[in-house]
């Protein structure tokens, strides 16, 4: 049960993933095919980098023949109703923190499992869960959403939930209980901060 629960979960998150990646084509006027690029990379791209990183190949997303088949769907979705999508903002948020939450902390039980350490089993749960979002707002030439101060926490969540869940995977918790807390922390952190619009600190600019 636990086991399709997260199966159910990871598909949310990257249909969120790839339908805010569909709809950063509708308003940069792409095509159908540039949105659908943009829908594929920012679903499985922070995976996929995880997985090249770590060694770990042919990475999960190819593997995985429906995970494939999400982004294609949400990009057909998006094309078609994007004006309803649209209106589905604040839902397309919700799942985007949950996919965020469970991307982490997967990953990051992943590499801790894969013998790396657990700093570099941070980084690379962070990689996972804000990568592809990187590479969706570069092919858009634009400067990543996570590294803007106008844009809402997003690494930051998930860089506190990693380092927990490896704090407490590396001292031996259980492996599922962790991932399902460590995720709640990180979604719960990231809508508290969108609703409350919290924002990263910024260093004190000098006065003239």
């Amino acid at each position: 049960m636990q086991a399709l629960i997260t199966e159910v979960l990871n598909y949310i998150g990257l249909s969120a993933f790839a339908l805010s990646g569909a709809l950063m084509g509708v308003r940069r006027q792409f095509d159908a095919i540039g949105m659908t690029v943009l829908a594929t990379i920012t679903a499985l791209g922070g995976g996929v980098i995880r997985d090249l990183l770590m060694g770990s190949v042919p990475p999960d997303a190819l593997t995985h023949t429906w995970w494939l088949v999400v982004p294609l769907v949400a990009t057909a979705l998006t094309f078609f109703f994007h004006p309803q999508v649209t209106r589905l903002r604040r839902a397309v948020q919700f799942f985007d923190a949950v996919g965020l939450g469970l991307f982490c902390t997967s990953a990051t039980a992943k590499a801790l499992a894969f013998g790396l350490s657990p700093l570099a089993s941070v980084i690379l749960g962070v990689v996972t869960g804000i990568g592809g979002g990187i590479l969706r707002d570069l092919l858009c030439g634009e400067i990543p959403a996570v590294l803007r101060r106008d844009s809402q926490l997003y690494a930051i969540p998930a860089i506190l939930g990693c380092t927990v869940a490896v704090t407490a995977l590396y001292f031996g918790a259980p492996t599922t209980l962790t991932q399902f807390l460590c995720a709640a922390f990180i979604t719960g952190f990231r809508l508290l901060a969108i609703w409350r619009k919290w924002r990263g600190p910024v260093p004190a600019t000098p006065h003239a």
